[in-house]
Order: C-alpha cells, then sequence, then structure tokens
C-alpha cells in the first residue's frame, strides 16, 4: 500500500575546530567549521523493518568527521567535504552517496602595533564560506562553493531608470541611489572523478578570486540594475575560474529611503540634498540568477 520513496540521514551542526602550529616560527592558523553528514543507500530496512543492522549510527559519522579532521588539512573545505564523502562511500559497500555541507566560519588575523600577530583573531562580519558536495559511488564528487552574508553598501553609482511602467507603478526612476545588498555568491565546480582530482584543485584561490570579483564590481560597476551588476560578476568568475561551469547569486536590495524633511521650515533632504535615510528592513527587492558556459545547448 505504500513505499519509501526517499531516505537520507546523518549527521548535522557537528562543531569542528582545529589549529595548525608551526614549531619553528610560532605562527597559529585557525580554522572553525560546522559540519553537516548525511548519508544515502541501502538503508530502506531501517525504516520499513526496524532493522538497524544497515545504520551507521550518527554518533559514528561524528567520530569519523573528528578523526578525519585530524588526519587531513581541513582546509579548503571542499576538499576536506570530497575526504568525508569519499570515506564513507569507501568504507561502506551499502552506502551509496554522502552529502557533506561545510560552513566555514570567519576569523581574521588581528594586526597588533602593525605586525600580523601570530595567534590571535576577531571575527570582522557574519560572512560565511559555504561548501555542498555529493560524493556519489561510481560517479564522483559534486561541489558546489558559496559565499553567503557578506554585507555590502554603496553611498552612489547606483541608478534604476527605464524599467517598465504601467498603471500600478508608483515607483520613480532614479540617476543617483544608495546600493546595499547581502550577497550570497555560489559557483559549480564540474564533476570530479577521483578524490585525488579534487584534491588537485586551488579552492581557496577561487574562493578568493570571486570574493574580490564580487566586491571589485560592485564598488566600481556604474550600476545601471542589480541584474546587469550581478551578471558582470558572474561572467567574470567564469573567466578566472576555468573549472566552474555555472554561477549563481541571489542579492537581496536592503532599502535606504531618502526622508523629506521639507516640513521642517524648509528643510531640503531630497535629491540630490539628501544626506539623511531611513534604512528599511521589508518588503525588499530580491534579485537572482546563473550564468553558465556558452554551449550548443544552453538556453534561458
Amino acid at each position: 500500500m505504500s513505499q519509501l520513496s526517499y531516505a537520507r540521514y546523518g549527521k548535522d551542526n557537528i562543531r569542528l575546530y582545529k589549529v595548525d602550529k608551526d614549531e619553528k616560527t610560532g605562527v597559529q592558523t585557525v580554522v572553525e567549521q560546522t559540519v553537516r553528514i548525511l548519508l544515502e543507500g541501502d538503508i530502506e530496512t531501517s525504516y520499513t523493518r526496524a532493522d538497524n543492522s544497515v545504520v551507521v549510527a550518527t554518533d559514528t559519522q561524528k567520530q569519523t568527521c573528528y578523526i578525519l579532521a585530524k588526519q587531513n588539512p581541513i582546509s579548503p573545505p571542499e576538499s576536506f567535504a570530497a575526504v568525508i564523502g569519499t570515506h564513507f562511500i569507501e568504507t561502506y559497500p551499502h552506502i551509496h552517496a554522502a552529502h557533506v555541507k561545510i560552513i566555514q566560519h570567519r576569523w581574521t588575523r588581528m594586526t597588533i602595533d602593525g605586525k600580523a600577530h601570530p595567534h590571535s583573531f576577531f571575527r570582522d562580519g557574519e560572512e560565511i564560506r559555504v561548501v555542498e558536495s555529493v560524493t556519489t559511488e561510481g560517479k564522483g564528487i559534486s561541489i558546489r562553493s558559496k559565499i553567503e552574508k557578506l554585507l555590502v553598501l554603496k553611498s552612489t553609482g547606483s541608478a534604476f531608470y527605464g524599467f517598465h511602467r504601467d498603471e500600478f507603478t508608483q515607483l520613480p526612476e532614479t540617476w543617483d541611489r544608495i546600493l546595499s545588498t547581502e550577497v550570497e555568491a555560489g559557483w559549480q565546480w564540474k564533476l570530479f572523478k577521483t578524490l585525488a582530482e579534487a584534491k588537485a584543485v586551488d579552492f581557496n584561490a577561487a574562493w578568493q578570486a570571486a570574493r574580490d570579483i564580487t566586491l571589485k564590481t560592485f564598488a566600481t560597476d556604474e550600476s545601471a540594475s542589480v541584474q546587469n551588476t550581478m551578471y558582470k560578476m558572474c561572467d567574470q568568475i567564469l573567466a578566472a575560474v576555468p573549472l566552474v561551469e555555472a554561477v549563481d547569486y541571489a542579492l537581496p536590495n536592503k532599502h535606504y529611503f531618502e526622508i523629506d524633511l521639507k516640513w521642517h521650515k524648509g528643510l531640503k533632504n531630497t535629491g540630490k540634498d539628501a544626506t539623511v535615510f531611513a534604512p528599511q528592513s521589508d518588503p525588499n527587492g530580491l534579485i537572482q540568477c546563473t550564468v553558465t558556459r556558452k554551449g550548443p545547448t544552453a538556453k534561458l
């Protein structure tokens, strides 16, 4: 009368911190992550027949994550996700796919008296680096990298005009506005056939390039729209990282509205005279796009 159509289980919110110590220089490097592991395979009977013999306990998954972190570098997180996924499908014959998500939290080295401090760090914002990987038996390793919660703002250099107008349109055109958004950017890598192939990639350089492109384009582009600016970001990342197949952005507008103060003795605070604004929480615009490499079958 019924059948199990979907089954996946694992350990979420594994908190992981690792410090690398250079004994010669005294410099230490820290990485903090939150890891999720979800397994798929021949596990149906654990749901339908109360057969726990096919279950790799979630505590086992947690302990495995810690042991693999001791035995391997955990940065870049893409490589560590591939290590975790490969371990599970190679160790357990009945596990055929491992989904790993890693959130890497931001720790920035302190500069004290003009010098980088060897072992002190601070968190300069809520930005996170995210990796989502799927290691599938007989197929390979699919990896998606992301930047999330990167809050940016520029006080000019953005416009929005020439948009469609009809009887429902109230928004005025503007040639000079505040542009602010919380960046969510992702890039899908080509499918890696083996762990060695994935480990050979410089994921850190690609992440830095994507972040630099995002910030530079945001800052320097005379933005006609969020749509056009985000397309330029995608196009540049594809050019900079040949192993990336697709780039996507989701950019919510963080609106700042002018406040009309002319009611108070004719005080000017609109248009070019606007210097005081009211930050808005919602509703907000949300603009998304995915840009892929052009091919014979590429279409919107």
